[in-house]
């Protein structure tokens, strides 16, 4: 068995995939250090950073961060998500400290969704106008994140639930053996679905939690209305240029991004 098809398969039970080792030490200092440059203020302060739509957002720091949009790595396995047209729709930075709170449980889509009007306990049908998984998370975990630390939280399999989170559980996920904190050290990439319940553990880690989030969607389909804009002082690929095109039906008015040309 390849990995890819490891992959699809622990993507599609789990709603949540841990790639570990795309990015070496070199390249995490390197981030790290761009970031530092930045001179941001204390995570108690402001927890999330570099954040688009508004302009470019931390692409517009440094061709590193744009080198992220499309890595090889992650490339295959959001072609299986989302097909073969897709475009990238928000993204920011996470920074934690020790003694942070937590955040709560939610999910964009499905029967945890804020609009869904599901009932707890009663079965959820899904709306057969809703994609309800044409939104892909891609998480860089630029430091140690997990079980020891905290960060990223999730319900596995919850992307495909017909029934809404029992309050129990979303009043003190802490307490409930259902939510789980994937290890991912530093250089992993997670990948998650926005239709599966998720949030932020407590921080209890020693060092500073910085994670860069890249979220993409089918190509048709957008959060908001506005766009993240393409980085000024970076010349992006003919194949990163697609994922800042406006929403379109993916082929007739939106192109591959896995044409040969384009790979």
């Amino acid at each position: 068995m390849d990995d890819l098809e490891m992959q699809k398969y622990l993507f599609d039970l789990q709603g949540y995939l841990v790639v570990e080792n795309v990015l070496n030490q070199q390249e995490l200092k390197t981030l790290n250090t761009l970031i530092d440059q930045q001179e941001l203020p204390p995570p108690k302060e402001q927890s999330r950073f570099g954040s688009a739509p508004n302009g470019s957002g931390f692409l517009q720091w440094d061709k590193r961060f744009c080198d992220l949009l499309d890595h090889p790595t992650v490339m295959a396995i959001l072609q299986f998500r989302l097909g073969d047209c897709f475009r990238l729709d928000r993204i920011y930075g996470i920074q934690m400290e020790k003694g942070m709170k937590r955040g709560r449980l939610h999910a964009d889509y499905g029967a945890m969704s804020r609009i869904s009007h599901s009932v707890p306990g009663e079965y959820f049908n899904f709306p057969r106008h809703e994609i309800t998984q044409g939104f892909t998370v891609v998480s860089w975990s630029l430091s140690d994140t997990g079980p020891d630390e905290g960060g990223f939280c999730c319900i596995p399999g919850s992307h495909k639930s017909n029934y809404r989170l029992p309050q129990e559980i979303y009043d003190a996920p802490e307490n409930s053996s259902k939510v789980i904190m994937p290890h991912a050290p530093a250089g992993s990439v997670v990948l998650f679905s926005e239709a599966l319940t998720h949030g932020t553990a407590a921080w209890t880690g020693e060092h500073h939690r910085r994670s860069l989030l890249y979220k993409y969607c089918v190509s048709h389909t957008a959060w908001k209305s506005d766009r993240v804009e393409e980085p000024t002082n970076t010349e992006l690929t003919p194949r990163q240029k697609i994922l800042f095109l406006p929403p379109g039906e993916p082929h007739l008015h939106f192109p591959s991004l896995f044409d040969q040309k384009e790979q």
